[in-house]
């Protein structure tokens, strides 16, 4: 499945409800389901609401694959150059009043999913998530 994002107004819901299908569709256990969404929400979140200039037109792509070993999401965006896996990890150890502003979203996907991989391709930045089918 492929499902286009251009910052519209409603369509998070959309996706959110293609995700939900796909996965029901394709038996996709209930845990890495759950994953998943979490991972894409934090990264949908933070490409849409940071990696484009004001006035200029989002454009990402989710593509969703699923074989016997794991359930694969890619999400491309023409955004500006930024590769999330580059951002250091969270200091778990640290108060909330202590740790800046930040970086909780990647952490997340980092924690939730089992292998994630980024590359810019051209003018696109392209994240790669996977999650195994097996706990």
């Amino acid at each position: 499945m492929e499902f286009y994002l251009t910052g519209q107004q409603g369509e998070r819901g959309r996706f959110v409800e293609a995700f939900e299908d796909f996965c029901q569709r394709h038996h996709v256990p209930d845990f890495a389901r759950q994953a998943a969404d979490l991972a894409l929400e934090e990264h949908l979140t933070n490409v849409l609401a940071y990696g484009f200039d004001d006035g200029e037109e989002p454009w990402v792509s989710v593509r969703l694959t699923v074989n016997d070993k794991a359930l694969v999401a890619q999400v491309t965006d023409t955004g500006k150059a930024y590769d999330p896996l580059s951002a250091p990890p969270v200091d778990a150890g640290l108060t909330l009043e202590d740790r800046p502003i930040g970086g909780l979203g990647i952490h997340l996907m980092r924690t939730s999913m089992d292998q994630l991989f980024y590359s810019r391709e051209g003018r696109k930045n392209v994240l790669q998530m996977i999650k195994a089918l097996a706990a």
